[in-house]
Parts: structure tokens; C-alpha cells; sequence
């Protein structure tokens, strides 16, 4: 489902007189279906940087990155954007840190919308949202308010949900349960579990060891030549 073949990206600092940070150096990955591979290393080993790039939010200076796309590989290296919008919309879940809306739209909207953009009904996302957010202890009273008014726990919760509406073949996980309590981090565990019994490929940063080890396949450790 991704191949990685020899990324590499160095981040220019021009308001530090052009200072270069090489953050991946010739990084390899191959995640197959019903996988779940966890990126391991030390704070600034380019786990977020690969993970990042496997969404296409940053563009590597070298390297092929691979996603099985419906019927046909596309590298999201060298797609055009509107190819990796439709590979995004259809193909590629994203979990960040942080949820990052619109204000004033409601938490059932937010979590709705990926499944909306694929045509579904509104009728179908809604029972769908509700079913999520019902799994990740969100109280019903919050579902038609604004997340920003919510705690960052709830943000989260609201934020793994909209992750996870659609049924991605690959799914994008940075440190999902990273601001939650013991009984929430097992929800989002099972959803993980079930997203990999489907045939999702996953590929996550978990701190969390506990976490980890439930979810991972295989650690894959980053490094200057991850």
C-alpha cells in the first residue's frame, strides 16, 4: 500500500543566515495491508518530517513516495495537487496532534465532512459521526457546538473521529492519543485494531509505549538513515 524509497529533506532556515537542518536522509518504507508500522527514534529523527511527507504536506528534495490508489500507484513526490487532493479525499486518513477547524461549525460537521465530500448522504454521515463519537465518550450535548470551546481531550477525540468517518485503505496516525485518559486511548485502540482487520495499512507515531505495543506490527526506527 506505500513505498518509500530513499526520501530525503532538509529544511532551509533563511531568518538564521540559510542554516540547513537535514531531517531525513535516504528513508525506505514499505507498509503492506492490515499493517501497522510505528515509527520509533529520538526527538528529531524525522518521525513527523516522514510522516508529514506521507501526506504530502511536505515535498521532498529527493526520493519516490509510493501510495497504492485505487487501482493504480501514484508518487506524491511528482502528482500534481490535484491528484494528491483526490488521493487524500479517497485514499489517505490524517490524524494530526492537533484538531484544526473552522470556528462556529459544529463537532458533527467537523467529523462528518470527509464522508460528505464522497458523496454520501448527509442522513448516513450524521448516524456515522454519531456512532464515532458516541465510541470516544463525546457527550451528546457537545456534538452541535463549535470543538474550539472544547477541552483539548475532546478536541482530540472529535479530531480521531473525522479520522477515521471514512473507511481509508491507509490510514496517518501522529500521536493520537496523546491527550487522552486510559479508558479513551482503549477506545481509539480498538478502532485501530479494527481499521487493521479491514486491510488498512497504518502508519503512527505513538509516545505511549502501552499504546504502541498493542497496536504496532514492527517498529521501523528513524534515524540519519531511517
Amino acid at each position: 500500500m506505500i513505498r518509500v524509497e530513499n526520501v530525503s529533506k532538509t529544511f532551509v532556515l533563511h531568518q538564521q543566515n540559510g542554516v540547513r537542518l537535514p531531517v531525513l536522509q535516504n528513508a525506505s518504507l514499505e507498509v503492506k495491508k492490515g499493517e501497522c508500522v510505528v515509527l520509533h527514534g529520538h526527538s528529531g529523527s524525522g518521525k513527523s518530517t516522514l510522516l508529514r511527507s506521507l501526506y504530502a504536506n511536505y515535498l521532498p528534495d529527493q526520493g519516490h513516495i509510493h501510495i497504492c490508489h485505487g487501482d493504480e500507484w501514484v508518487d506524491l513526490v511528482q502528482a500534481p495537487a490535484r491528484k494528491v487532493l483526490e488521493v487524500r479525499r479517497a485514499t489517505i486518513g490524517w490524524v494530526s496532534q492537533f484538531l484544526r477547524v473552522i470556528p462556529r461549525i459544529s463537532a458533527l460537521d467537523v467529523v462528518m465532512q470527509p464522508l460528505l465530500d464522497l458523496g454520501v448522504s448527509r442522513d448516513e454521515c450524521a448516524a456515522k459521526a454519531a456512532r464515532l463519537l458516541t465510541r470516544l465518550n463525546v457527550p451528546e450535548h457537545l456534538w452541535h457546538l463549535a470543538p474550539s470551546t472544547f477541552s483539548g481531550g475532546e478536541q482530540q477525540r472529535v479530531n480521531i473521529a473525522r479520522g477515521f468517518i471514512v473507511d481509508y485503505p491507509i490510514l496517518l496516525l501522529d500521536e493520537p492519543t496523546a491527550s487522552l485518559d486510559a479508558k479513551n486511548s482503549a477506545a481509539v485502540v480498538e478502532l485501530i485494531e479494527q481499521a487493521k482487520a479491514r486491510g488498512a495499512a497504518i502508519v503512527g507515531i505513538f509516545h505511549d509505549a502501552a499504546v504502541r505495543d498493542r497496536v504496532a506490527d514492527r517498529l521501523h526506527p528513524m534515524g540519519a538513515a531511517a
